[in-house]
């Protein structure tokens, strides 16, 4: 018995796309659907020419479509948007926002959290990378942005490939997705090898707020930001675009880093934005023998913490042993929460993740939608 058309149509339609996260037949992207015996005719639309996601898609809607009983095979016509379909497409997609808004003020259902330190050198981009990832092993939809402009690092410890940048639909750019996390870092508009210099605030200003408006995240359950060590320029912008934000601050147990990491949770606090918790990278880690090494000395997680209480609790949220697994899973582009998830410094990320997604985001602050009637 030949199959339907519906029923193919049906299976075709929930198939992801997967840079909008969402089923092509929400996105108009299934065209003709037919069946000829036991051969399906599928046609769908991109939404550019050249799409990056154009194979895995095809691939996706084939397996979609052979899963039909009665279908054993299955014909894709592959085609393009017009530019009319395409601004329906986006404006569909900012549901009535305006172009170039920033859609994570105040009264957004998004929790952004921004990523910072004293100095570099702390492993905050790291820690930042492995935290996203094991926040969307959670079930959280995550985007990451990374506003280290001179020492950007997350695309490499993210697994990106180098040249990878974010898809144009218009004016709509699609951060790429790794590891179910939406990226997006300076380094995708860089060649490789280049570097940013000489560039001051009213520049860093531009790239940071065209990071948070151009970029199309699509729903975000928490949006990290992986902030430049110190408190300079970039800071400055981000605490004047979202005095809202709240921030995890990252130091290592030496007296030298916690001392320059409470400065940063200091400044954060000056901005309006309110500091959430210490996280201590680089921490004491055991021998298989049972020895304790605290190569980095001990205290300075909970020094930070203790420091910065006097307006209110913050919490040592996290302390991270030193682990060559974290570092090597760095270098290799595949994070230790994936790449080696029972490593002591994974099961802290991991922990730290679940703490966080806990909490979630507090109303303070924040209008209700609320109607009279």
């Amino acid at each position: 018995m030949s199959a339907a058309p519906d029923a193919v149509r049906a299976a075709v339609a929930a198939v992801t796309d997967p840079e909008l996260r969402r089923p092509i037949g929400e996105l108009d992207m299934v065209r003709d659907v037919t069946v000829d015996g036991d051969v399906a005719h599928v046609a769908i639309v991109l939404t550019i020419v050249g799409c990056p996601a154009a194979a895995r898609i095809e691939s996706d809607v084939r397996r979609a479509a052979a899963s039909v009983p009665g279908v054993s095979e299955v014909e894709v016509a592959v085609g393009v948007m017009t530019p009319a379909e395409r601004k329906t497409l986006t404006e569909k997609l900012r549901a009535g926002r305006p172009a170039r808004q920033m859609p994570f003020g105040p009264d957004s259902l998004t929790r952004v959290i921004l990523v910072s330190s004293g100095k570099g050198g702390v492993g905050k981009s790291t820690v930042t990378a492995n935290l996203a990832v094991a926040l969307a092993e959670q079930g959280l939809a995550v985007g990451l942005v990374d506003a280290d402009v001179h020492g950007f690092s997350i695309p490499g410890l993210l697994g990106i490939p180098a040249g990878t940048q974010p898809t144009r639909i218009d004016d709509l750019m699609l951060p790429p997705v790794a590891h179910g996390v939406k990226t997006v870092s300076i380094g995708m508009f860089l060649r490789e090898g280049e570097a940013v210099v000489a560039w001051r605030g009213p520049m860093l200003h531009r790239t940071v707020q065209q990071f948070l408006t151009d970029v199309f995240f699509g729903d975000l359950d928490v949006l990290l930001i992986d902030m430049p060590p110190g408190t300079g320029d970039i800071a400055i912008s981000i605490g004047q675009i979202l005095p809202h934000a709240e921030v995890l601050v990252v130091t290592t147990p030496q007296a030298a880093a916690s001392e320059v990491a409470i400065r940063s949770g200091l400044v954060a606090r000056q901005t309006g934005q309110r500091v959430i918790g210490v996280v201590e990278n680089m921490a004491a880690f055991t021998l298989p023998d049972g020895t304790v090494v605290d190569l980095f000395g001990s205290g300075g997680g909970a020094a930070v913490a203790e420091a910065l209480s006097a307006d209110g609790a913050v919490p040592l949220l996290a302390s991270i042993p030193l682990s060559p697994a974290l570092r090597s899973g760095g270098d290799a582009g595949e994070p230790v929460v994936i790449g080696d998830p029972d490593d002591d410094a994974a099961t802290a990320i991991r922990r730290l993740a679940r703490t966080l997604a806990d909490q979630g985001r507090g109303l303070s602050g924040r209008p209700l939608p609320m109607r009279v009637g």
